[in-house]
């Protein structure tokens, strides 16, 4: 199994404020695991740095194929469309239909042909279960079918990795018990990694996958969700 992500002894920084240090992380190819910490321990700045957002200063790092240290800006664009983002406050696009938000992702990375934009528009929303809303606005969408669109949305360029962001902070625990259904059913069938920021317990107790806490400036495995107390732990 093909590794998507190996960082090692990596020290991130936003401007000059040192905000993770000694970061040694690893994700397999259709592996899912969570990052958990407090507001403001880093947990955005790791995401930012994996798509390419801030740079990584110290240390190595490897995310789907492209080598941190050595990314140029014209890098990014390419390193973008081999990982997709789902973010907890959707940011699609409220002017247009859900086809024309996929349509006009696609057509920003280079897709042409118009059979082809099409046919894989359908096929990312039978991913997510929502063919039929193709000609919707998203303001007539529930939250989570908002964030199924987004999900959708990430996955237009078949990425090796998601990285999800609260994709579960605006929603209910019914619907956000969907939105993982839908996250470990890209995992399994599309191959797809992810790494999940969350703050949602009940997600991590009833979808188990590997914990990572966010900790004095750095990244822990939580070896024992039973014995874990997110209340009392400093994270």
């Amino acid at each position: 199994m093909g590794q998507v992500i190996s960082i090692q002894n990596a020290t991130i920084f936003q401007r000059d404020k040192m905000v993770l240090k000694d970061v040694n992380l690893s994700l397999s190819e259709n592996e899912i695991v969570y990052v958990i910490g407090k507001t403001g321990t880093g947990k955005s700045s790791l995401l930012k740095m994996l798509y390419g957002e801030i740079g990584l200063n110290e240390g190595n790092g490897i995310v789907v194929s492209f080598d941190l240290k050595q990314l140029k800006k014209s890098d990014i664009p390419m390193l973008r469309r081999k990982i997709g983002i789902v973010f907890q406050d959707f940011q699609l696009l409220t002017d247009r239909t859900v086809g024309d938000n996929l349509r006009f992702v696609l057509k920003a990375t280079g897709w042409n042909d118009k059979a082809q934009i099409e046919q894989r528009i359908s096929e990312v929303l039978a991913i997510v279960g929502l063919e039929n809303k193709i000609n919707v606005m998203p303001f007539a969408l529930s939250g989570g079918e908002q964030q199924r669109i987004t999900i959708a949305r990430a996955l237009l360029n078949k990425p090796e990795l998601i990285l999800a962001d609260e994709p579960t902070g605006n929603l209910d625990p019914e619907t956000s018990e969907e939105i993982m259904r839908v996250l470990m059913t890209i995992a399994e069938e599309q191959k797809t990694a992810v790494l999940m920021a969350t703050h949602d317990m009940s997600i991590i107790d009833k979808f188990p996958h590997r914990v990572l806490r966010v900790e004095n400036n750095t990244i822990k495995e939580v070896e024992s969700l039973s014995a874990f107390d997110p209340f009392n732990a400093k994270f």
